[in-house]
């Protein structure tokens, strides 16, 4: 049997049953995987052979749930998908840069992304994440040998769009291949949900919206039942989408998946991953009532704010979705993948959008990147510092040169805490990172191959780009080199 292990430290982030809350002097206290006694220091008996650790100068939360990420792929968005857009795609650039991008990355490049991917999360709070790579074996092997806990979701799709003049959007259709896309899902789940003391689940995943027939997410759907595991899609992330979607169906994203039961009480565990361009956004601005459809529907939305910031588009608003009884959830998407800038981003933009400093608040969106992540899995294990929960821990430096002075810790953790700050990462009851240190794992050479993955990929670009253009006119350098 194994022993209980109790940390006794300065300040701790417990769940009442309700909501999270601040203890000063606090215990947590788990065995095994399982989390057996939070509260206060001077309610706390110890049990005989009971382990105690110190630690004085800490803060002790749950892990960071990040519902939404591209973990094979997004360390190469790095220098190359920032400062461009084109405004017939509404500054997206899943139509004309991601294209360019997937299509020159090799799959040496791939593996270098998934093993520099755990550990960037891990090193940065992401205690689970919800990922829909490519190469799922190795990437949930590779979590799973640093102690990640992740939803692997190997994605599949009817169609793919395309341009071929960087003007149009068009749609290359294959509903076999989504169908054999849903089968290889299915079999993955059947194989390995709960593999790695359950560390590894299964989600599925049919890809984008306007990229599956109606046909593939009713069988989807069908299958995340039978299978009981949750399911997202890609869903009102661009104004190209809404627009097909209102061309084919005369209905918005959000009404079409409410129609063919994505969406409502009968539905699958359903996730709407990023939900930002529902009909009242500015840029879309049509009649239609698509967030209270996604709270009357019980449905949870991955808001990944970072990705859209960077092109000019921000949620309008993230306390609205609140407001309207939407559960909120929080994910990275693109590099950087830390959740600390993920949850920096949803306060700030949401306060800029919503012109209220009181509204999308730092305890909001920290519930959102634990609770509410832990809600849209259907889980409530995860996400809490509270018995009977997996012990899932965060030891955060509250005398570090970014946290002092420390007085409210969500408002230090959200608006002023930096990755360095977390110290210490503990999942299932494992210590996997102490003192920033991860066994067995290399920052320098996986940094190393990630970059040499980046110059094979720049020097690819024309072969995968729709006018064959050098990385240098995709993506013009932020400076002249010397001489120029």
């Amino acid at each position: 049997m194994s022993r209980i292990t109790a940390i006794h430290a300065s300040h701790v982030i417990g769940y009442n049953g309700v909501e999270h809350r601040h203890i000063e002097d606090g215990v947590v206290a788990y065995e095994g995987d399982t989390i057996t006694w939070v509260g206060p220091h001077s309610e706390w008996t110890p049990p005989p052979d009971c382990t105690v650790l110190e630690a004085p100068d800490r803060l002790l939360t749950p892990g960071l749930i990040n519902m939404h990420a591209h973990i094979s792929g997004s360390p190469l968005d790095k220098s190359f998908i920032e400062d461009v857009g084109r405004r017939q795609f509404g500054m997206s650039g899943l139509f004309e840069m991601l294209p360019a991008r997937s299509g020159a990355q090799d799959d040496e490049g791939t593996r270098a992304c998934l093993d520099f991917s755990s550990a960037e999360l891990l090193m940065s709070g992401t205690t689970t994440v919800f990922s829909m790579d490519l190469m799922p074996e190795y990437n949930m092997e590779r979590a799973a040998e640093i102690g990640l806990r992740m939803y692997v979701a190997p994605a599949f799709r009817s169609g793919r769009w395309y341009t071929p003049d960087g003007v149009q959007v068009l749609y290359d259709w294959d509903e076999q291949a989504g169908l054999d896309g849903l089968s290889r899902a299915v079999q993955f789940i059947e194989r390995n949900d709960g593999a790695y003391d359950g560390l590894i689940r299964g989600m599925l995943c049919p890809m984008q919206i306007d990229t599956c027939t109606e046909d593939l997410f009713r069988r989807a759907c069908d299958a995340a039942r039978d299978l009981d595991v949750p399911i997202q899609t890609h869903a009102s992330q661009s104004v190209v989408e809404f627009r097909e979607m209102e061309r084919r169906h005369g209905r918005t994203p959000i009404e079409w998946l409410l129609d063919i039961g994505f969406l409502g009480p009968r539905g699958p565990q359903a996730i709407v991953g990023h939900g930002i361009f529902p009909n009242s956004h500015s840029w879309i601005n049509t009649l239609g009532n698509d967030i209270e459809i996604l709270g009357d529907a019980g449905a949870s939305v991955a808001h990944a704010p970072w990705v859209f910031a960077r092109r000019g588009i921000v949620m309008e608003s993230f306390a609205d979705y609140l407001d309207a009884g939407v559960n909120m959830s929080i994910g990275t998407d693109t590099a950087p993948q830390t959740m600390l800038e993920a949850m920096r981003w949803a306060a700030v933009l949401g306060k800029v959008t919503g012109r209220d400093a009181a509204r999308s608040t730092a305890a909001e969106v920290f519930k959102a990147a634990t609770l509410g992540g832990a809600a849209a899995l259907g889980r409530d294990d995860l996400g809490r510092l509270a018995a009977g929960a997996k012990a899932d821990i965060l030891f955060w430096d509250i005398g570090s040169v970014w946290m002092a002075p420390f007085r409210d810790p969500l408002k230090n953790l959200v608006y002023s805490a930096r990755e360095e700050d977390l110290r210490t990462v503990v999942i299932n009851g494992r210590t996997v990172m102490d003192e920033r240190l991860i066994p067995a794992v290399n920052m320098e050479q996986l940094s190393a191959n990630l970059q040499a993955s980046g110059q094979r990929l720049w020097d690819r670009i024309p072969q995968a780009d729709w006018a064959e253009r050098e990385v240098d006119e995709l993506s013009p350098p932020s400076l002249l080199r010397w001489g120029e």
